[in-house]
């Protein structure tokens, strides 16, 4: 079983993340982490926080010599704003802010300033998450796995993506412009769409796709629902701060179609069993279909206005309006990373539940002995039967 915890406040000391289950032998660098943790910091939209914070991980357990030992995977991340924030007297917070943990934090644990709502819901907490992710990540690519996303949308610039524009190549020109869309020029358009929103003191939302490929077929169950491979993967992307809807493939678009214009028409070639289209975004039954697994998540505004919301000052009783704290205009870019680190975390984990084993040389021919969608591995007895 792999899951993982992560601690630490957005102006703290730093961010600690622990890992347990990763199968030992893994090669693994703090390198690769720092990679991916620069990419969370690149962004168009990005606020002045990005301009303090150089992340890198530095690991305090379960890797000794380049590989990973089996035993929990401890990791920091040190927060460079804490110099700026630990010898000063912090202003109360009492006018919560609509959209944020704020008010409802504080309902909840009774808590007396609204800063203790907002340093831990902050997605600062965000980095400890690419970080883990970073490394699942790497057992995915040790077997055979990788995972991309890219920004499909922000405000109300959508960008247009044949269908025969391949996903490797989606993911290769969503690296090349900073708002991380393979449509050049919808980029050009968030771009003047952010620009806009900036000038004008308000924020933006969007939507980012997800994909992993070359996934083996049978990751997951249909058998209970807490192991259906797409709860996991909606309630991890939807666990994102600021994510309020996800969908599978185009499962939205498919809520207005019939039945015959959506489900994946099964064939067969030299002994294969093809689908004649994804529109399942490669799961079914709650399992892997070994085709691309495609997710799309919705990101709502950024709740952290420069333009005033009516709130209530908490202190006094009376109306208010809410105070800026520094934040992005649009995050949707830096959300992509974050995205990509869920989705590896959670298909990682269905490797480890599928294949077993605790160290990635009993793994990789488990993985080579896994039935696929052939007619040589589904053997039918085609005689009828009853339940007794």
């Amino acid at each position: 079983m792999l899951r993982f915890l992560t601690a630490g406040e957005s102006h703290g000391p730093g961010l600690t993340a622990i890992l347990e289950g990763m199968p030992a032998g893994l090669p693994l660098a703090a390198g690769e982490i720092d990679a991916q943790l620069r990419r969370r910091q690149q962004g168009f939209g990005s606020g002045g926080r990005m301009r303090i914070e150089d992340d890198r991980a530095r690991l305090e357990g379960g890797v000794m010599n380049g590989r990973t030992t089996g035993a929990p995977i401890a990791l920091r991340i040190e927060n460079r704003d804490w110099a700026n924030w630990r010898e000063r007297d912090v202003k109360p917070m009492t006018i919560p802010r609509p959209g944020h943990a704020d008010l409802v934090g504080a309902v909840k644990y009774g808590y007396r300033d609204l800063r203790l709502s907002l340093e831990r819901a902050s997605a600062r907490e965000t980095a400890a998450r690419v970080a883990v992710g970073a490394i699942c990540r790497r057992l995915l690519a040790e077997l055979g796995v990788s995972v991309g996303g890219y920004v499909v949308q922000i405000g109300a610039v959508r960008a247009a993506l044949p269908d025969d524009m391949a996903y490797p190549e989606r993911l290769i020109r969503a690296e090349e412009n900073d708002v991380r869309c393979p449509d050049g020029a919808a980029a050009e358009a968030m771009h003047t769409a952010i620009r806009q929103a900036m000038a004008e003191r308000d924020t933006l939302g969007g939507v980012f796709e997800v994909v992993a490929l070359d996934l083996p077929p049978g990751l997951g169950s249909h058998v209970h629902w807490d192991r259906k491979l797409d709860a996991l993967l909606l309630g991890a992307l939807g666990s994102i701060p600021a994510i309020k809807g996800v969908e599978v493939g185009p499962a939205f678009e498919n809520a207005g179609r019939r039945g015959t214009e959506v489900h994946d028409e099964i064939l067969v070639e030299e002994g294969r069993l093809l689908r004649a289209a994804n529109r399942a975004g490669g799961l079914e039954g709650g399992m892997t279909t070994g085709q691309p697994l495609v997710l799309r998540a919705a990101m709502k505004p950024i709740s952290t206005t420069l333009t005033p919301l009516r709130s209530v000052d908490l202190a006094s009783g009376q109306p208010a309006a809410t105070r800026y704290e520094r934040s992005d205009i649009c995050a949707v870019p830096r959300a992509v990373v974050v995205g990509e680190a869920m989705v590896a975390f959670v298909l990682a984990g269905a490797l480890v539940e599928k294949l077993g084993g605790d160290s990635l040389d009993e793994m990789r021919p488990r993985l080579a002995a896994l039935r696929r969608a052939r007619l040589a591995d589904l053997e039918m007895d085609n005689v009828p039967w009853r339940f007794e």
